[in-house]
């Protein structure tokens, strides 16, 4: 029994005339006949009641209808899944991203994907940074990274995606606490509160900018992660220099100002150049096109209600 057997048979059996389902096959009727009795030979039953007039299943053919029905029916999902899987439009999308990326911009994705490639799911791993997800990119725990450059494996490809300003945060009792803006220099005497992990991408440009400004940060309290970090600053642990998309987050206790300064990280997808996995490149080209969806600035304005 074979796929083009069970076609026939269905073309048959909906007809109820082996002339009509010929045509409907676009084949002679003499070829389909003899096709039918093969699968009745096979199938060690009659299929169909024969009369000059009519033909009617037999309780065989009936129990085969439903079969054959289903069969087909799943051969044609699979057909189907695999042309688009092909053509990118299913498939799943492993994403790493840091943990204000998490917080602001992997909503802001999943929103693009879902709407342009509904057939595509998005699995997340957040609360990495830039070396750990190169790690996972390399060891293929995810497809695409959401991170701060510089990226060190020339076998990845790199997209830049936005630019962040760093702010201060500072406990809400703060002595700057109710500044606009704050220099700073005048942090030279505080604590800071950092992430103190390998390849901190923001630690190395919050650490150069104080050592613009004259002095090396004394950083007394680390945290692996953005929120443990930001209830060291609410119990007055110390200050950090934090992207301004940290203010999505609202921790209690913690107030934030603009620097005197610009002190930018940037924001970029990272993947392996040689993964031509179809889901990923559809997902890049959607995430291209729709660049401005992705901004992870806050939509607060510098200075305002914090």
């Amino acid at each position: 029994m074979d796929l083009r057997q069970l076609r026939y048979f269905v073309a048959v059996a909906e007809t109820r005339h082996f002339g009509r389902a010929a045509e409907r096959l676009h084949m002679a009727q003499s070829p389909l006949s003899q096709a039918i009795r093969q699968l009745e030979s096979q199938v060690g039953a009659t299929l169909f009641e024969r009369t000059t007039r009519r033909v009617d299943l037999t309780p065989a053919g009936t129990s085969l209808l439903e079969d054959a029905r289903r069969i087909l029916a799943g051969v044609e999902d699979a057909r189907r899944r695999v042309e688009q899987v092909a053509a990118g439009t299913e498939g799943v999308v492993t994403v790493g991203a840091t943990d204000l990326a998490a917080y602001r911009l992997l909503p802001r994705l999943a929103r693009v994907a879902a709407r342009r490639m509904p057939g595509v799911s998005l699995r997340f791993l957040p609360g990495l940074l830039t070396a750990a997800q190169e790690d996972a990119l390399d060891e293929r725990r995810i497809d695409l990274a959401v991170l701060r450059p510089p990226v060190v494996r020339p076998e990845m490809s790199v997209r830049p995606i936005a630019q962040e300003r760093l702010l201060a945060a500072l406990p809400a009792t703060h002595r700057l606490a109710g500044s606009g803006t704050v220099a700073l220099a005048e942090l030279r005497g505080d604590d800071f509160v950092a992430y103190g992990a390998p390849g901190s991408v923001v630690d190395s440009v919050a650490t150069q900018g104080c050592l613009d400004s004259g002095f090396l940060p004394r950083r007394r309290t680390e945290a692996r992660d953005t929120p443990i970090l930001l209830t060291h600053v609410a119990a007055g642990a110390g200050v950090a220099l934090l992207p301004e998309s940290v203010r999505a987050l609202g921790t209690e206790g913690v107030v934030y100002a603009d620097l005197d300064r610009e002190l930018r990280v940037d924001l970029a997808l990272a993947w392996r150049t040689d993964d031509d996995s179809p889901a990923l490149v559809r997902l890049l080209d959607v995430l291209a096109e729709r660049a401005h969806e992705l901004d992870p600035r806050p939509a607060t304005v510098p200075g305002g209600p914090q």
